[in-house]
């Protein structure tokens, strides 16, 4: 079996909305420097929708292709639905990932959260902040030193 699934390999070769937008509404950036893993997400919302959204990523493929998969997800969806992507979500749309790299889809629904909270308080959105809670970090467990 191979290690990783066509989706995955697609998605690493042929990124999906690749690029920064200058005009974005909302910017996050997430990472781990000792993993090498470093994402950066940019939204334009109107009218709540998420109407375009661009990805750069630092790291391996995986990275890259759950950056890749993750915009794809919330591309054309209301910003209140991109806040529940999972990297569950994205592991499953890929068509799974190793197990020693689930922490790439982590960082690309915390890219997402991070995108989407910048846009809130750019904007004075009220929210509750328990919705960017900060989780366990994930990146230790799954990084290769």
């Amino acid at each position: 079996m191979a290690l990783y699934s066509d989706k995955v390999m697609d998605h690493f070769r042929n990124p999906r909305n690749l690029g920064k937008l200058d005009d974005a509404d909302g910017i996050g950036e997430v990472g781990n420097a000792k993993c090498g893993d470093i994402m950066r997400m940019y939204i334009k919302v109107d009218d709540g929708i998420i109407t375009d959204v661009k990805f750069n990523t630092f790291g391996c493929g995986s990275a890259i292709a759950t950056s890749s998969m993750a915009t794809e997800l919330i591309k054309g969806k209301p910003v209140e639905e991109a806040l529940e992507l999972s990297n569950k979500a994205v592991v499953e749309a890929l068509d799974g990932l190793p197990t020693h790299k689930i922490h790439c889809s982590v960082l690309a629904e915390e890219a997402v959260r991070a995108a989407v909270k910048d846009y809130y308080d750019k904007n004075g959105i009220a929210y509750d902040p328990e919705m960017f809670k900060e989780k366990d970090d994930p990146h230790e467990a799954g990084c290769e030193v």
